[in-house]
């Protein structure tokens, strides 16, 4: 379904993981018709599901191993963690918080029926990250945010990858971030548009 993310890049070890979680069971009810289209959806308070090819973009930079600890900042619908945590198999470990209680609930729901005992949701403040958990391998935003967050920074491990739209509500840049050596290196990616961090 998904095999069309190769053109932008994304490979096929990703695009077999998105085929096997149905992002119909992540959509609204009266979004059930779009699920499959290759754009972004509202889920209520705000927020949306990100289109899957770009679901595909940030997992593909992301460099998700087997065994990798990852920390999500704004689990949404869930539907980013679910593939992750097939990525990263029964040896990793998806993190995720979400500060909107009724989203937290609902994604919660749908790793359980899922069968994804990988994934911790957590109802939270994403600003702060989860320090009792850190260091990670991996920390994805799907949420802007102005500027670059020195606190999540700290809960990243050496030789990690953070992922994060940094911007306004008018336009952002994808940043890679990755720490080698205790040293930032900052890469701008793509011009994206997510919903803020709140």
């Amino acid at each position: 379904m998904y095999e069309h993310l190769e053109k932008w890049g994304v490979s096929k070890k990703i695009i077999t993981a998105m085929n096997k979680i149905d992002r119909k069971l992540f959509v609204p009810e009266n979004l059930k018709d779009y699920a499959y289209e290759d754009i972004p959806l509202t889920i209520g308070y705000g927020q949306t599901i990100s289109a899957p090819h770009m679901v595909g973009i940030m997992c593909q930079e992301l460099e998700l191993n087997e065994g990798d600890k990852v920390l999500e900042i704004g689990t949404g619908s869930g539907y980013n963690a679910a593939i992750m945590s097939l990525l990263v198999g029964n040896s990793g470990h998806i993190y995720t918080i979400e500060r909107i209680n009724e989203l937290h609930k609902l994604a919660k729901k749908r790793f359980e029926k899922l069968g994804l005992t990988n994934i911790t949701a957590i109802l939270g403040d994403g600003k702060e990250g989860l320090r009792e958990f850190a260091p990670f391998n991996k920390i994805v935003f799907t949420c802007y945010s102005k500027k670059l967050p020195e606190k999540l920074l700290e809960q990243l491990s050496n030789n990690g990858t953070l992922l994060i739209p940094v911007g306004n509500e008018f336009m952002q840049i994808l940043k890679k971030i990755r720490k080698i050596n205790e040293k930032i290196i900052v890469d701008d990616l793509i011009n994206v548009r997510f919903v803020p961090l709140v």
